[in-house]
């Protein structure tokens, strides 16, 4: 599947990769700090932003789609940066396809299944009622009780499409039919590693990159750098967005 993408900057190459109900532009401070040096391509997921819709979002298959779009780019490879499901895409592209990763970064995640499951935010999103004439404001009252922190509510209603006829740009159908593989995590193949530097950057904050997961990321990232951002979340990039761009951009450089 070629994805939508967007492009910005001049250098080398550099592909950012975004998470769960995000789209390219989540992304947009990272890409705009990086354009200095590198030509930036922020790409949208499988049912994520203005990409194609598919029930299918197995990693190995997400991972072709950025292979097959960097194909139709001309971009023979490039650093890339992946933030939660972009990480492990990331990771999968790595692993699979290592002549076409550079250097690998990833923001806060690691290659191992998680617990959380995020099916509520899907329900309440596909509970939201389209009617024509629906405000932004309508549609932030109405999710509040199933979603109360507001800047999860802001984040999630960035994919709704007002106007004439209000939609989700996301695929929530094919979101909730593929949870179970968007949590977890399986290797591409027995032993599978990726042996070009590696940078993962974690939220101290977060919970996702527990010091258990350290050896799940080494064995198959061996030369894997791991670094934490004092004070950040599992929205590390939007929550600091400059010391993210202090760890990433001189890895990146080399």
């Amino acid at each position: 599947m070629i994805l939508h993408a967007s492009t910005t900057g001049t250098g080398p190459d550099v592909i950012l990769l975004h998470g769960l109900f995000g789209a390219g532009r989540n992304l947009g401070v990272i890409a705009r700090g990086l354009a200095a040096q590198f030509r930036v391509t922020t790409l949208d997921a499988r049912n994520h932003g203005d990409s194609p819709h598919d029930a299918d979002m197995r990693y190995r298959v997400m991972a072709e789609d950025v292979a097959e779009t960097m194909e139709s780019l001309g971009i023979a490879s490039a650093g890339v940066v992946g933030h939660s499901m972009g990480g492990k895409t990331a990771m999968t592209l790595a692993l699979t396809h290592p002549g076409r990763v550079t250097r690998l970064a990833v923001l806060d995640i690691a290659p191992i299944a998680y617990g959380h499951e995020h099916l509520g935010y899907v329900r309440a999103m596909r509970g939201l009622a389209l009617h024509p004439g629906l405000t932004r404001q309508e549609a932030d009252a109405a999710l509040a009780a199933s979603v109360p922190e507001p800047a999860l509510r802001g984040f999630l209603l960035h994919n709704l499409v007002l106007g004439a006829a209000p939609r989700w740009r996301l695929g929530l159908e094919e979101i909730a039919g593929a949870m179970t593989d968007l949590v977890g995590w399986a290797d591409p193949a027995p032993g599978a590693r990726y042996d070009g530097p590696a940078l993962f950057v974690a939220g101290a904050t977060s919970s996702y990159v527990p010091l258990e997961a350290h050896g799940a990321i080494r064995a198959r990232f061996p030369q894997a750098r791991i670094e934490t951002i004092a004070d950040a979340g599992h929205w590390l990039h939007a929550e600091k967005p400059r010391e993210v761009l202090a760890a990433i951009e001189p890895f990146l450089r080399g």
